[in-house]
């Protein structure tokens, strides 16, 4: 079914909110086991905490750039050092670069605002390999400044000289918060997406680089990011993690059933679900216009939910996914070309559940890269908090609540979750970190 309302679907999302209130983060439970970390092994490219403070970068042609001594950058923490460590593995950049959804998307996005790239000056915000920032150069970009924290990025200057482009792009080894770029750029590109959207907090550094370097109306892929979220059911997964337990080679062993639930449940769980596991139309947690969001506004986002089931089933948790787009300023309109379903658009669920996958209807015939249940699958797939117990719903049944996420004090690349959640006059409170 497509959606209405002003942005892409989600693969359904009959309602559209922003939520107001802000809930009480509440401390996060002990861990008995670890998130998986955004299939990229362990977290992104280096979206911007370099290794040191106040960095001076040199080009290819050993200029040396000034420092920017205006404003002084956030300190880079420990945290930030492990996490730009932990992306000079080559093991996560393979696995980004092979999910095709995502590498095609990115360059059929390149290619339709090929108007707007060519002959200007492009930022590949945690360029790792490299990959888009050659994209670009090959669409003509005059100049490609690819920045990347970690020390992949002298991976990503072998691979540019490979390819002949060492006088196009540019591979500044350093934090967007540290490199000095000593002119105005056009365009911005970055592949920042986390787990559920805003993992990792990669987002901050897209803004920093805006906010530094971006000409008036210049272009930022992906424009626009929605994460959406809605109840689901997932028998399965629950029977093979918890209903196990009961009996094991004919032994009863249903007392490691409270721990096992522990263990399985306490985090969020990135996984692959179908349509046929979600209950509900989704609705919007968040929708992020990369243009003139504010890097405030990501410290903690809260969101109130009104749910209706379509069917009667155990609701085991709540799934969270996301689409990003890519659309040019509205008045230069980009070329139109024939997308793939992978890259053309979110999809669309149908009421009779019979997962048919559509493109999204979309007046601006923007690319969509949708990490949806029923969309083809990427390296993010679904991020499901699971509740202890499963709670049994009635078709038609109301599921009500409320959603905070918010960046972890501990380490701002994790992610606190919050989850109220009410039923049938039952009320809960989930709470999870995502590390």
């Amino acid at each position: 079914m497509q959606s209405p309302g002003d942005y892409s679907n989600g693969f359904h999302g009959n309602h559209h909110h922003e939520l107001e209130r802000e809930e009480k983060q509440l401390p996060g439970l002990s861990s008995f086991g670890q998130a998986k970390k955004r299939s990229r092994g362990v977290a992104h490219d280096p979206r911007g905490g370099g290794l040191t403070n106040g960095v001076r970068v040199f080009d290819q042609l050993g200029e040396q750039k000034p420092l920017d001594t205006q404003k002084s950058p956030p300190p880079c923490t420990d945290f930030d050092v492990a996490y730009f460590h932990s992306y000079a593995h080559v093991g996560i950049h393979e696995e980004m670069i092979k999910d095709r959804a995502r590498t095609e998307t990115y360059k059929e996005a390149i290619m339709q605002h090929q108007s707007l790239i060519q002959g200007k000056v492009v930022v590949d915000v945690g360029c790792g390999t490299g990959i888009l920032s050659i994209f670009c150069a090959q669409a003509g970009a005059k100049r490609v400044y690819a920045v990347d924290a970690s020390d992949i990025a002298v991976q990503a200057k072998e691979v540019v000289k490979a390819n002949g482009l060492s006088d196009k792009v540019i591979v500044l080894h350093g934090r967007v918060e540290d490199v000095e770029i000593d002119e105005e750029v056009d365009v911005i590109i970055s592949e920042w997406m986390g787990y559920m959207l805003l993992y990792e907090s990669m987002l901050g550094s897209v803004i920093t680089a805006r906010d530094r370097w971006l000409k008036p109306g210049g272009l930022i892929l992906p424009s626009h990011a929605t994460l959406y979220m809605a109840p689901v059911s997932h028998p399965d997964r629950y029977s093979h993690s918890i209903d196990f337990w009961r009996n094991v080679y004919g032994i009863d062993m249903s007392a490691m059933m409270q721990l096992a639930k522990q263990c399985a449940f306490e985090e969020p769980s990135v996984e692959s679900i179908s349509g046929e596991n979600v209950l509900t139309w989704p609705e919007v947690v968040k929708h992020i216009d990369c243009q003139t969001v504010k890097i405030q506004e990501l410290d903690s986002v809260t969101a109130r939910y009104k749910f209706k089931s379509m069917m009667r089933a155990p609701m085991h948790g709540f799934g969270f996914w996301f689409d990003v787009e890519f659309s040019g300023p509205a008045s230069s309109p980009a070329k139109t070309t024939s997308a793939t379903s992978v890259a053309s658009g979110s999809s669309s669920m149908s009421p009779s559940r019979e997962g048919n996958q559509k493109k999204r209807s979309n007046p601006s015939d923007a690319l969509v890269l949708s990490t949806s249940p029923e969309a083809p699958p990427t390296h993010w797939q679904q991020t499901i908090v699971y509740f202890y117990d499963p709670v049994d719903v009635e078709q038609d049944q109301v599921i009500e609540g409320s959603v905070t996420l918010s960046q972890s004090k501990e380490n701002r690349r994790f992610m606190n979750i919050h989850l109220e959640y009410s039923s049938a006059g039952r009320s809960f409170v989930k709470e999870s970190v995502m590390r």
